[in-house]
């Protein structure tokens, strides 16, 4: 286990929840598959659609499990249980975040599967582990 809280949440999401990322992954291309181009301009193109494939495959329901367990392996302690639903659980149009405010700041989980071009339009982001970012603020 890392000395790094962040690194610890990391890995762990990494190593349990290999399922899950895969599951935002699949979802993410689905979306950008329904697209007519490579890009959309229109945010809810993305944001809408991939909660709704999220749903469908089970992973907002798996999200506040994934979130409690990356609050423990970061050795910390939630100060409430976490729900599918805002605070903790979010679906914005560069994908999902997962957030859990803890004594010493928040820690915030998001899975980065699509990116805004120079052009102001959605694009297909990273995959997997490249996707994942995990900070404590």
């Amino acid at each position: 286990m890392s000395d790094d809280p962040t690194t610890a949440a990391r890995d762990y999401l990494r190593t349990d929840h290999g399922d899950l990322l895969a599951a935002v992954d699949a979802c993410a291309d689905a979306v950008a598959d329904s697209w007519d181009g490579a890009t959309v301009a229109d945010g809810s193109r993305v944001s809408a659609p991939l909660r709704a494939c999220l749903d469908r495959a089970g992973a907002l329901d798996a999200f506040p499990r994934a979130l409690a367990g990356a609050v423990d392996a970061a050795g910390r302690e939630l100060q409430a249980t976490p729900v599918a639903g805002p605070p903790y659980v979010v679906v914005t149009s560069r994908g999902p975040v997962l957030r859990a405010t803890l004594p010493d700041g928040r820690l915030v989980v998001r899975f980065d599967v699509f990116r805004v071009t120079a052009g102001n339009e959605y694009a297909r982001g990273p995959s997997g582990e490249d996707a994942l970012d995990v900070s404590l603020r």
